[in-house]
């Protein structure tokens, strides 16, 4: 996929994508209802947080199977509420400068929750290990896009290929290999939710045009959030399946 993202032509950032249905000011805030609908995020983001960080003793033990298994959510819900701050950032005076903000969270996000689902279907310490690299290549394509409009090329290929290939490789886990957790299923309702959230964002002038209430732009940020939203209800219900928690003890203390 990347090859395919090297040899075919480069996809620009158009410009009318800064071009949004829904513009109207309210409470002084510039494009009022894109802006304020991303502290949903910012809500799903500090929830996330709080319940990895207060999660102890039996309840840790029935969420991970190993402490290190945290850590990919905790990138997860970190960058799903910084989100909120970057969307709206951008929502303010939309262009390229800002959106840059915007999609970095989203780039890390998705990778970390690519490691967290290595961890449940490969191994409960493949995705931990690969979260630094992850997190490199997401970040990388969004660099790598913003550094091509500066050159004045324009070139979003990498960033299109990793975002949705990835997600696609989730499915694929969730295919062919079997969840260490109960509760394994929730992932495709998440991804359900976020690829209802891209629908709502390629028909955003369709839905504002319904009744002027609420443009696709916001419907995709309350969508995505509860797909977030989905992924932490999920840690919070799942428990090990049988066996698992015999295997991650000796993996953890060494022994064979």
């Amino acid at each position: 996929m990347l090859l395919l993202a090297t040899i075919v032509p480069p996809i620009p950032q158009p410009s009318s994508y800064h071009h949004f249905a829904d513009s109207r000011d309210c409470f002084g805030i510039p494009n009022c209802f894109n802006v304020i609908s991303n502290f949903a995020f910012l809500f799903v983001g500090v929830a996330g947080l709080v319940f990895l960080l207060n999660s102890r003793g039996s309840c840790a033990a029935k969420t991970f199977t190993l402490p290190s298994e945290r850590w990919p959510f905790m990138i997860l819900f970190l960058n799903v509420a910084l989100v909120c701050f970057g969307s709206a950032y951008y929502h303010l005076a939309p262009d390229n400068d800002r959106l840059i903000w915007d999609r970095l969270p989203i780039a890390i996000g998705i990778m970390a929750l690519l490691a967290a689902t290595i961890n449940d279907r490969i191994g409960p310490k493949a995705g931990t290990r690969l979260l630094p690299v992850l997190i490199a290549i997401g970040a990388g394509t969004v660099l790598n896009w913003y550094w091509s409009e500066q050159r004045g090329v324009g070139n979003l290929n990498f960033y299109v290929v990793v975002q949705f290939y990835s997600l696609l490789v989730i499915v694929l886990l969730g295919v062919f290999f079997r969840s260490r957790y109960t509760r394994g299923r929730d992932i495709y309702t998440a991804l359900g939710l976020y690829a209802l959230a891209k629908v709502a964002e390629f028909t955003d002038r369709p839905i504002y045009a319904l009744g002027h209430a609420i443009s696709g732009h916001s419907v995709k940020h309350l969508l995505a959030a509860c797909a977030i939203y989905w992924v932490l209800r999920m840690l919070r219900k799942r428990e090990p399946l049988q066996g698992t928690m015999e295997e991650a003890m000796p993996r953890a203390s060494g022994l064979h």
